[in-house]
């Protein structure tokens, strides 16, 4: 258990950003799930709106430090070459 204010201070502040941090992720897995679900349903507009929506908020929790930032461009890549794909 912390003993001094300031280590105090800082688990109150983990607490805080914990809580942020899983609702980012969260939110990043939803955006994620709803591109590749497009994919699947073979709705290639939908599939193009849903990775526009999905790739910003990758690079701002890449930005943020909750996911590596090369693990985001890699996510962004992949779904990006496979909405692609949908055409040909």
């Amino acid at each position: 258990m912390a003993n001094t204010s300031s280590a105090k201070k800082a688990a109150r502040q983990m607490i805080r950003r914990t809580e942020i941090n899983k609702a980012r992720r969260s939110r990043v897995k939803s955006e994620v799930r709803s591109v590749e679900e497009a994919i699947k349903s073979g709705d290639r507009a939908k599939a193009q709106a849903a990775l526009a929506a999905a790739e910003p908020l990758l690079v701002r929790t890449a930005q943020k430090g909750v996911m590596h930032k090369k693990t985001a461009s890699r996510k962004v890549s992949r779904l990006a070459q496979r909405v692609k794909a949908m055409s040909a």
